[in-house]
This record gives C-alpha cells, sequence and structure tokens, in this order.
C-alpha cells in the first residue's frame, strides 16, 4: 500500500473518528489497514487483536507524541486526548487474537528459532506462549512480515520502544534468524 493512499485512509480515519459516536464507529476506519476485527491482511500492517490495553495505549500515546514515526498513525493519533487514548487501547484489547497459520510449518525452522528464543529469554518477557502481557506485546501469530520488519528496525535502531530491551536482545541476532523467529513465531500454536 503506498503511502498516499495509507496517508488517505489516515485522514479518513480522523475525520470518521472525529464525527462518530461510539468506540465502534470510532475504530471502524482503523480496520482499513488492520483488517477486520483487528486481522491485518496487508503487508507489514499489524494484527492489533490479542494486544493488552497497556501496550496499545503506551503505543497509541508513542504515536500521538511521535516518539514512534510511521505517518498515518501519527496523523490518526494527534488530536487524540489522553481519554481516547484510554478508549481506543481498551477497545483493542476487546479484538479476538489472530489465528495461527493453518500449516503447522517447516521443523528445521522451528527448531533454530526456539533455540534462539531460549539464548535470548524471548519466552520471559513475551511469555512461553508469547502471548505478552501488560506493556509487552502479544506476537504469538502475528503477520510474519511484520515480525520480520519490526525485529530488523530493532536491530538497526530504527525503531526504538520506550526502553532499550529490544535494540539490546537484538544486537547478537543475525538476518537469518530474523527469519527463522519471525517464521516461527507467526505460527505459535
Amino acid at each position: 500500500m503506498q503511502r498516499t493512499t495509507i496517508a488517505a485512509l489516515a485522514f479518513a480515519c480522523l475525520a470518521s473518528s472525529v464525527s462518530a459516536e461510539t468506540i465502534q464507529e470510532r475504530a471502524a476506519p482503523c480496520f482499513a489497514c488492520h483488517g477486520d476485527h483487528g486481522q491485518s491482511g496487508t503487508e507489514n500492517i499489524p494484527s492489533l487483536g490479542g494486544q493488552q490495553a497497556p501496550y496499545a495505549l503506551i503505543q497509541l500515546f508513542m504515536f500521538r507524541e511521535k516518539l514512534r514515526t510511521f505517518d498515518p498513525m501519527n496523523e490518526m493519533t494527534k488530536s487524540f486526548s489522553d481519554d481516547d487514548l484510554k478508549t481506543f487501547s481498551d477497545f483493542i484489547a476487546t479484538l479476538p487474537k489472530p489465528p495461527p497459520p493453518a500449516d503447522a510449518g517447516d521443523s528445521a525452522r522451528i527448531q533454530r528459532a526456539q533455540a534462539i528464543v531460549m539464548q535470548n529469554h524471548c519466552n520471559s518477557c513475551h511469555k512461553a506462549d508469547f502471548s505478552g502481557g501488560d506493556n509487552v506485546p502479544r506476537i504469538a501469530d502475528q503477520r510474519e512480515d511484520y515480525l520480520a520488519k519490526t525485529l530488523r528496525e530493532y536491530k538497526d535502531n530504527s525503531r526504538h520502544g520506550y526502553d532499550g530491551t529490544m535494540a539490546d536482545v537484538m544486537g547478537s541476532v543475525t538476518t537469518d534468524q530474523i527469519a527463522d523467529l519471525a517464521y516461527y513465531i507467526s505460527r505459535v500454536r
């Protein structure tokens, strides 16, 4: 999806969200990018379903304050009050988690990724089932392309979290390992 198209959708979302009354009406335009019920079908756009409200709140705040930059999301959230951020994050937490892909995946890649997970203690913050918690995102069954993109961005420091944990973890992870991690996490059962 081109940036101009995404920007137009974000503007439409913003215009719609200002005049709508219920959170379902206000959030409906968000699904143009993030998919029906928060299940993304768009390359490099995350599924929102299954995220905890505290994590969603932090991300929306970071977009509003341009601590995390992605023009459509920065535009979408720039007029949000603190109450709007809370309302949207609470709504996001009600969306169904994404289902895993139908295929079980390549067992060799999954085993390699499981070793990387253990070595880097990914399952301590994100939990053993990668469901996350509070301010840690649910990454289980997230889009593989989005996971790979995000991990690469943490590795090269082009994406910053609210602390340096992910950049530290990703420092020793190779590009090939990122591909295996994204493959595995997107298929967690």
